[in-house]
């Protein structure tokens, strides 16, 4: 079997050009992250500041290590509540958008009710949440739905109302049906404005679990961090916050990830 040489090369010079690409744009935020650690160990080492006020990076890189078994175990029932908020917050959000817009007497009689519980600090009806459904998982899945509900809901309804009249127009001159109309059309307009929502509630969705975990749990990186705190384990608290962020930026990643594969256009307007 003859490989043509050209076609080989060509494909080693665009592979080469992607990771030339990624480092050129990723190699100013990675040195300004060292230059953040290095002058953070520096300033707790020369002024002596104790380790249980603030622990140098190296500290906390060493209790990431240390520690990673206690983090693993934690962070399973952090990122499953995390992940299931999503999941129904998300939906729930998109199913009442589809009846708001397909309704309009079923949007003003609900829409304000959505947005008085929108309101109302987290903090504040997390506690209620707790006493209802108790210490369990699905407390922490509520709270975290509810703080991811509202911007999807908002979102959703400007994308399926921002169909052009010229589409519009486009639809009764081909007689879709309503369904076409509404899969082919509508839905396709709204997913810009569908995810820009989904990368907010894939950072927002953890914040909303480990709220709940904070109010009452055992188990979690909520729970963690409390009892870090109270125990003066400054360097397992600042680790248990590090992987906290990385698993909003896992899911913030996933969503982006989805929106590559799924949205082929992109409104000007859209923020």
């Amino acid at each position: 079997m003859n490989i043509d040489k050209n076609d080989t090369s060509s494909k080693v010079t665009k592979n080469n050009l992607v990771i030339a690409i990624i480092f050129a744009n990723s190699w100013l935020p990675i040195l300004t992250v060292v230059m953040i650690f290095v002058i953070w160990e520096s300033v707790i080492l020369i002024f002596g500041v104790p380790e249980y006020i603030a622990p140098t990076p190296s500290a906390v890189l060493e209790t990431l290590v240390e520690e990673r078994t206690l983090l693993f175990h934690n962070f399973l029932p952090t990122f499953f509540e995390s992940v299931a908020g999503f999941v129904v917050g998300n939906l729930f959000a998109v199913v009442l958008a589809i009846a708001f817009v397909h309704n309009k007497m079923f949007e003003k009689a609900f829409f304000p009710i959505a947005v008085f519980v929108n309101t109302i600090p987290i903090l504040a009806i997390a506690p209620i949440l707790v006493l209802i459904f108790g210490n369990g998982i699905s407390a922490k899945v509520i709270i975290a739905a509810l703080i991811c509900f509202f911007p999807t809901l908002v979102n959703m309804v400007r994308g399926l109302e921002s169909v052009s009249p010229e589409m519009i127009e486009l639809g009764r001159i081909l007689s879709a049906t309503k369904s076409e109309f509404f899969w082919k059309i509508r839905i396709q307009s709204s997913l810009p404005f569908l995810f820009s929502a989904l990368k907010i509630a894939s950072t927002t969705c953890v914040v909303g679990a480990i709220v709940g975990e904070w109010i009452g749990a055992d188990v979690g990186l909520g729970s963690l961090i409390i009892e870090a705190t109270y125990n003066f384990r400054s360097p397992l608290l600042y680790a248990t916050v590090i992987v906290s962020s990385g698993l909003a930026v896992i899911l913030f990643v996933s969503v982006t990830i989805a929106e590559r594969l799924i949205v082929r256009w992109k409104p000007e307007h859209i923020s």
